[in-house]
């Protein structure tokens, strides 16, 4: 009875947490950025002007602007100089270098580098990896081997990974976007058995019904 009660316990804050740390995540930067940039607006704008939310809206088109500078090769250079003044300060450095490491790991333009995901065999095991150059050519020239792949390897519970040389026809190509191979690596597979046991559950029910 009681690892009943545990299992159901610990299958509903697996359900619970993701959504509620998400909404959370929303809060925060939504009661975040309006307490900041609300009492600038508050300070500048007359109080007839002035309306709850203005804070939000300014920043998420800050947000915007600062997206549309950023392809300017002008802003990109000024941008890359202040993180080179960013980069000379110990304790600051620290956590924005990998502040900003763990926001490009998942950014749009990070997963466009990867090109398909992959198996690594490795004896009597397969490996999940990303390509990330196909063209070998573009590689140091003591890594330059005909036939090969170079291939990013996540490691799970974590940030990080490893980049790999391997023989094509040590890769087998996997019909799995790089979203859910980033889960699924990122989860040890947990996510993705979970999801799998979920779409057979509405599958079923479905043909049930």
């Amino acid at each position: 009875m009681i690892r009943y009660i545990n299992k159901n316990i610990l299958t509903g804050l697996i359900t619970l947490l993701p959504l509620l740390l998400t909404i959370y995540l929303v809060y925060w930067f939504v009661v975040g950025t309006e307490a900041f940039l609300g009492a600038l607006m508050q300070a500048v704008l007359p109080d007839e002007f002035y309306r709850p939310g203005m804070g939000v809206v300014v920043g998420l088109l800050v947000a915007f602007a600062v997206g549309l500078l950023m392809h300017t090769l002008f802003v990109r250079r000024l941008f890359y100089h202040g993180e080179q003044l960013v980069a000379r300060v110990p304790l600051i450095k620290s956590v924005y270098l990998s502040t900003r490491d763990i926001l490009e790991y998942f950014s749009a333009e990070k997963r466009k580098e990867f090109e398909q995901v992959v198996a690594i065999t490795l004896g009597n095991i397969q490996v999940v990896g990303l390509v990330t150059q196909t063209d070998m050519n573009n590689m140091p020239t003591d890594l330059r081997q005909e036939d090969s792949l170079l291939v990013y390897v996540p490691m799970s519970y974590g940030i990080g990974g490893f980049a790999v040389v391997v023989p094509r026809s040590s890769t087998k190509p996997l019909n799995m976007s790089m979203e859910d191979a980033m889960r699924f690596t990122l989860t040890a597979g947990v996510t993705g058995s979970k999801r799998v046991v979920i779409e057979k559950e509405l599958e079923n029910a479905l043909r049930d019904g």
